[in-house]
Order: structure tokens, then C-alpha cells, then sequence
């Protein structure tokens, strides 16, 4: 099994190749309290995003959180979850991606720890 520090550096090596082969990256998000994410689409506890440069306005990932702008029927708003509750990135196109085991999130908000830290990809 993979150390959990493992975990961002994977999701985001992952994101940049569904970027680079021109596929649609995908992740499923087990929802806490810490996920601030559109409620009405969550299902049996998690929720799926489509991540691409498409669908998001300044995608951002760290090490401990990923956050982002997105329209949820026609509706902007922001989406941000710990690398934590990420259960897995895919490529919608081919279903292609990876498992991660889910955690709970010990740290503190992106708020909390100052959002300028975070990493634009």
C-alpha cells in the first residue's frame, strides 16, 4: 500500500496525463464535512466532478486540498475537499485512473491556512 503522503503527488500526475492525451479527468469525492461541494448531487455519500479545463475556473491542488469554480446547472460556485476524501480520479472517455483509500481530513480549512499557498495547475 502506498503512504498517504503519495496521494496529491499521484492525483496530480494523473490529472496532467488525462490533460495531455486529451481525455476528461474525473474525480469521485467521498463527501464530509470538510467537502464544500453542490449537496443536490452528492449520492450515497459521495460525488463525482469533472475536474477538466473545461468544466472548472481556477483549478487549484495542493497537498491538502483541491479547490475550483464550477456551474452546476447554470449556477457558479465554488467547490473545495481535502485530498483526503478523494476516492478516485478516471477518464471519462476510457474509465482509466486510479483508487485511493479515503481518510478523515486532520487539518485545518483552505481558508485557515491561507488560500495563496495552494498550487495552479
Amino acid at each position: 500500500m502506498l503512504p498517504a503522503s503519495a496521494k496529491p503527488y499521484l492525483l496530480r500526475a494523473l490529472y496532467e496525463w488525462c490533460i495531455e492525451e486529451g481525455y476528461t479527468p474525473h474525480v469521485v469525492v467521498q463527501v464530509d464535512e470538510h467537502c464544500h461541494v453542490p449537496m443536490a448531487y452528492v449520492r450515497d455519500g459521495s460525488i463525482t466532478l469533472n475536474v477538466g479545463p473545461l468544466a472548472t475556473k481556477d483549478f487549484f491542488i495542493d497537498n491538502e486540498w483541491v479547490s475550483f469554480s464550477a456551474r452546476f446547472n447554470g449556477v457558479s460556485q465554488m467547490v473545495s475537499f481535502p485530498i483526503t476524501a478523494v476516492a478516485a480520479i478516471f477518464t471519462r472517455e476510457t474509465q482509466e485512473g486510479m483508487g485511493f483509500e479515503v481518510t478523515k481530513y486532520q487539518g485545518k480549512e483552505p481558508l485557515e491556512q491561507g488560500i495563496l499557498s495552494l498550487i495552479h495547475i
